[in-house]
Parts: structure tokens; C-alpha cells; sequence
């Protein structure tokens, strides 16, 4: 359940995405309001939004009458919120070592931003620490069996696929056992016109780094071809599909 991952290049792959992220952010935004319907109360709460991103879902629990505070990785990505005026306080930080005091918030919130972490068990851990009694811990995550589209469609290049390895479900629910924590999933599939969209589609949420290095080298036409020849495609065009995993800590 731990993996090594280079924090600060995280930071950079995201913050090169900040100003584009939130034209990109579908799967954000479908997961996040899935996740926001598993909010107990959605109204006059201390909010952490751990790993904040541009600010959307920070915005949203302000909005319902709640206090939030914006926490991301990325300083281009938490100035990106602040621009927006999407929260009502911002704290550069790391979900494995939150600096907050313990028992600060009444909801601690991460929208698809947990599997960038090195040790899930240490991310879930530190998000019920500044939880308070009576609060709860609420996340989405990607888990094994996300992106197999993309996956499959590399094969035809004979090169590895630039995707990172996913926890599987059961790993995840292992992480949060002793946290009294649920489980709900559900898959998502989305549709692109072409390759290029897929593709660019990633690119534009910052979700390119890749724990084990880039290779050299950019896709050439003959590249983009062979991959739209393999690429699974239905009516609605190029898929991606993820395998998403709602995470709900009732803080006792």
C-alpha cells in the first residue's frame, strides 16, 4: 500500500495544469458531487478540502454555507484557487502530514487526490486526525482497472502504457480497516472524439507524472494512428474508463 512517489515533480505535472485544470475536470466534477451526496450535513461546517486543486469543490461546500480551508501540494494549483476566491483560508501542505492541529475540522474532504499519496494508510490516517468527533472523513480515489483503454491501446506501439499502477480495492479498504471505513464504488466511462482529446484530456488535469519516469520522445502520426486502430471506441467515441472508489469515515 506504499509506493515512492517524487512530491515535488507531483507538484510541478500539477501545476503546469492550473490554469487549464477546471476545462479538463469532468471526472472531477462527476466524482465529487457522487461524493458530496455521502456528506452527512452540507451546511455551517469547518471544511478541509485536502488537495484542493483549483478550488471547484471548495467553492462548492462555500457555497452551502461552510467554512472551508484549501489545502493543495501545488502552490500554482492553491494560487489558481485563491484567484478564484474559492475558499476562505489556503494552506500549501501534504495530506500525509496535514499541518493541522488535531480535531480541527468538521469534514475532511479529498476529491481525487489521494492515489497521488505514498502510503494510503498513512493519507487516511492524517485526514482522521483533524476530523473531530461526530465528523467525517469523506474521498474518492482511482483503483485498479482504471484507464484499461488506454492500457490495451498502447500494446499495438509495443511500449509501455504512460499510466501509474492503481491500488486495488481490496488494498484500499486494508488501508482504512482500522478506520471503520466504507467503501463504495462505481465506474465511469468517458468519451473523446479522438485520440488527441483522450489524451489531451490527461494532460490538461495534470494526471501525466509518472512514478516510474517518462520515456524520451513525443507520439509521431504513425504513433497516433496505430493507437486509434486499438484504441476501444463505441458511438460516443474513444473511451476512458475509471474504476472509482468512494471512501466514507464516520468519525465517532
Amino acid at each position: 500500500m506504499t509506493q515512492t512517489v517524487n512530491k515535488a515533480a507531483i507538484a510541478r505535472a500539477f501545476g503546469r495544469a492550473a490554469q487549464s485544470y477546471n476545462r479538463h475536470a469532468e471526472l472531477q466534477r462527476l466524482s465529487g458531487e457522487a461524493l458530496f451526496s455521502l456528506a452527512r450535513g452540507r451546511e455551517q461546517k469547518q471544511v478541509l478540502d485536502a488537495g484542493c486543486g483549483p478550488g471547484w469543490f471548495s467553492k462548492r461546500w462555500r457555497s452551502a454555507g461552510n467554512r472551508v480551508t484549501a489545502l493543495d501540494l501545488s502552490p500554482a494549483m492553491l494560487n489558481e484557487a485563491r484567484l478564484g476566491d474559492t475558499a476562505d483560508a489556503y494552506q500549501l501542505g501534504d495530506i500525509e502530514a496535514l499541518p493541522f492541529t488535531d480535531a480541527a475540522f468538521d469534514v475532511c474532504w479529498s476529491n481525487l487526490a489521494v492515489q497521488w499519496c505514498s502510503d494510503l494508510r498513512l493519507a487516511l490516517a492524517e485526514m482522521r486526525r483533524v476530523t473531530r468527533p461526530g465528523g467525517q472523513v469523506l474521498f474518492s480515489t482511482l483503483a485498479a482497472g482504471s484507464l484499461n483503454e488506454l492500457n490495451q491501446a498502447w500494446q499495438a506501439l509495443d511500449l509501455p502504457a504512460p499510466v501509474n499502477r492503481f491500488l486495488s480495492e481490496a488494498q484500499i479498504a486494508e488501508a482504512g480497516s482500522s478506520l471503520g471505513l466504507r467503501l463504495i464504488t462505481q465506474t465511469q466511462t468517458l468519451a473523446f472524439p479522438d485520440v488527441l482529446g483522450a489524451l489531451r484530456s490527461l494532460k490538461g488535469i495534470g494526471a501525466t507524472h509518472l512514478h516510474q519516469g517518462r520515456r524520451d520522445g513525443l507520439l509521431s502520426r504513425h504513433h497516433l494512428s496505430q493507437l486509434a486502430q486499438s484504441w476501444p471506441r463505441d458511438e460516443r467515441g474513444f473511451l476512458l474508463s475509471y474504476h472509482l472508489l468512494y471512501g466514507v469515515i464516520d468519525c465517532e
